[in-house]
């Protein structure tokens, strides 16, 4: 399942004013994605994540799923979606290793 087919643009909104709580369920939802071993960056607002379309899919229906392990609190997901049939989708590295 090696073929990037796909990218992912997610961030997991937490609908709370309490900043801590914040932090806390986004790393919960960040430690998950780290440990499905997709290809994935932090950004201030956002993860980008890259691979295989299904397994993307996968993971982004299960973060709502995820966040509710440890909060009550309702989280909103937004997503944006990048996915060539044939593959050939722009790596996050080719999107943005120029600016390191």
């Amino acid at each position: 399942m090696s073929e990037i087919n796909a990218s992912i643009a997610v961030q997991v909104l937490p609908m709370t004013a309490d900043q801590a709580e914040i932090i806390r369920i986004v790393d919960y939802v960040i430690a998950y994605i780290d440990k499905t071993h997709v290809n994935y960056q932090v950004g201030a607002f956002e993860s980008t994540l890259e691979g295989n379309y299904d397994q993307l899919m996968d993971i982004l229906k299960a973060l709502p799923l995820v966040a509710a392990e440890i909060t009550d609190i309702p989280v909103m997901v937004y997503s944006k979606i990048n996915m060539a049939p044939k593959g050939d989708v722009l790596t996050i590295a080719q999107k943005t290793d120029k600016y390191l």
